[in-house]
């Protein structure tokens, strides 16, 4: 090829060894120094006059270092009057600091966007952001390529079964990633959830009490505070009721006096929220089983015969008995991994001796009166996140925090599978692999909860940090691990695995590079062919 160079820069040299092999021609020749302090310097040595100029450094361990020696490049190849410098970037740095994390981050991701573009560069070519919208940070063209058409070949020819195969994101943040690799399989899909188990009472005090409803709009909180009236007069009521010494009701025309107050609880009809799930619909009236303790929620009186609501057959016959139900399947996870349901809880553990150490008041008993449809609406509405007020929401720290907490032992987390994969086999899909509690986790889901018979962890880059490796290597119930070459992983890493399966980007970047130089449409690069 005419009028183009390759420059290579020090994080993935191999890759940019293999481009070139792909294209006919060899790495440009360039030096790249450090000084004593640690400064980079760089040196072109080769002619790049009205040439196109194309250098490739991915993210590396030394992360700060390829970043400041890729602007350093990108600076000196503009000196040189180079015709157009384009940046490949197969993983591309910071981008999973996409949006801010809190009111006082920073959004990483557009600052090197905005270096980029100050040193030079007047194209980016990069594989499976984090975020697809970074693209809009830059001011030039990004190419984003997808490895999803190569991964989808890969499972075609080296899964025997991948037909009868299932899809599962291992967090709701990578489900359209998961959708869209099953929809070019035409694979069913699944997804794992973690949610922490909340501690009933903290510092002492019950949720209830210190409850502090965000501001959830559209009427919602009106609706709230409506319902809680309605359910102080239903008290009111009760204990009026409760009190009366005689007691009057009309039953088969006849009226009876002085009945005995019966305090168990009837049955109460559950009423259909409109917009409400299915899933909400499948409590039945027979099915309700009284309370152990008097709360301000429960009648302490029998309603008479002619004052009780009967199931009205149409309520009946709309009841939710889709055998999808049966598809959703719940497990504990503690330090990381799925355990058995009589396990005992770390966040019970840790209570237990500062229950009896509190005052009387504030003792056992407080547990014991405690209202379970309050708790459950305390818990609903605590969960509920609030958008941030710079806009987005708190999701950019939430796998961080997640892997956090699964090293926590005095934390338990509810692990919850939606799919059926009874007697299949699983991939995992996820864009990186950087720390290998998720992964595990989903793993050990799949396989101890839901019955798979082999799981493969798939994602693009393979970060890999020194224990994520060892760890999945580890875990008995993962059976491949398949990433490709875009981050540079050690040769001793790769040779001592057993698991490890890495697919070569290569001739993709390759193609992309030809179609830039020559003005080409790279559309046929984002497309599934079939073999």
């Amino acid at each position: 090829m005419r009028r183009i160079k390759i420059f290579s820069g020090s994080s993935h040299p191999l890759l940019t060894e293999s481009i070139c092999e792909r294209l006919g021609t060899q790495p440009a020749k360039c030096d790249l120094k450090k000084f004593s302090n640690g400064e980079t310097s760089v040196s072109i040595n080769t002619s790049i006059r009205d040439q196109d100029v194309f250098i490739v450094q991915s993210g590396s361990t030394k992360i700060n270092d390829s970043v400041m020696e890729l602007l350093i490049m990108i600076s000196a190849c503009k000196g040189g009057s180079a015709r157009s410098i384009t940046a490949v970037m197969p993983y591309f740095p910071y981008s999973r600091q996409s949006k801010k994390k809190s009111h006082r981050g920073a959004i990483t991701a557009r600052m090197l966007a905005n270096l980029l573009s100050v040193a030079g560069v007047q194209h980016v070519v990069t594989v499976d952001l984090h975020a697809a919208p970074m693209q809009g940070f830059f001011g030039k063209p990004v190419d984003n390529l997808h490895a999803e058409p190569l991964i989808a070949r890969w499972i075609r020819n080296h899964v025997a079964d991948w037909k009868e195969a299932v899809v599962v994101s291992k967090n709701p943040g990578g489900t359209k990633r998961v959708t869209s690799l099953a929809d070019a399989l035409k694979l069913n899909f699944g997804i794992v959830t973690t949610d922490r188990r909340r501690s009933p009472v903290y510092g002492g005090m019950s949720m209830e009490a210190s409850l502090v409803l965000p501001p959830l709009g559209d009427g919602i909180n009106e609706s709230i505070f409506s319902l809680t009236a309605d359910l102080d007069s239903e008290s009111d009521l009760n204990q009026r009721f409760a009190t009366e010494e005689n007691i009057s009701f009309k039953r088969d025309g006849h009226w009876t006096r002085n009945q005995p107050i019966n305090t168990s609880h009837p049955a109460i009809p559950s009423h259909r929220l409109p917009g409400s799930s299915p899933l909400v619909q499948s409590t039945r009236v027979e099915s309700e089983s009284p309370p152990t303790s008097r709360s301000r929620l429960q009648r302490s009186m029998t309603a008479p015969v002619s004052m009780r609501s009967t199931p009205d057959p149409k309520d009946m016959a709309e009841e939710f008995t889709d055998e999808r139900a049966r598809e959703v399947i719940t497990g504990r996870l503690i330090q990381g991994h799925i355990v058995d349901d009589d396990y005992p809880s770390p966040i019970l553990s840790t209570m237990s001796g500062s229950v009896a150490t509190l005052p009387g008041e504030l003792g056992p008993s407080q547990f014991e009166d405690r209202d379970p449809m309050a708790s459950s609406f305390v818990s609903a509405i605590s969960s509920h996140q609030q958008d941030h007020a710079l806009g987005g929401t708190y999701d950019a720290a939430e796998s961080d925090e997640e892997e956090e907490g699964f090293k926590n032992p005095e934390l338990e987390h509810t692990i919850t599978l939606v799919g059926n994969v009874k007697d299949k086999t699983v991939f995992i899909i996820d864009d990186m692999i950087d720390r290998s509690g998720s992964w595990v986790a989903a793993a050990e889901t799949v396989v101890k909860r839901g019955d798979a018979k082999k799981v493969y962890c798939i994602a693009t880059h393979g970060l890999f940090d020194d224990e994520s490796l060892d760890a999945m290597e580890n875990c008995e119930c993962i059976d491949h691990i398949v990433v490709s070459n875009t981050f540079p992983i050690a040769p001793g890493k790769m040779q001592t695995s057993r698991k490890l399966v890495v697919l070569d980007l290569s001739g993709l970047l390759a193609e992309a590079i030809r179609r830039t130089h020559f003005g080409e449409s790279i559309s046929s690069l984002y497309q599934h062919y079939q073999d």
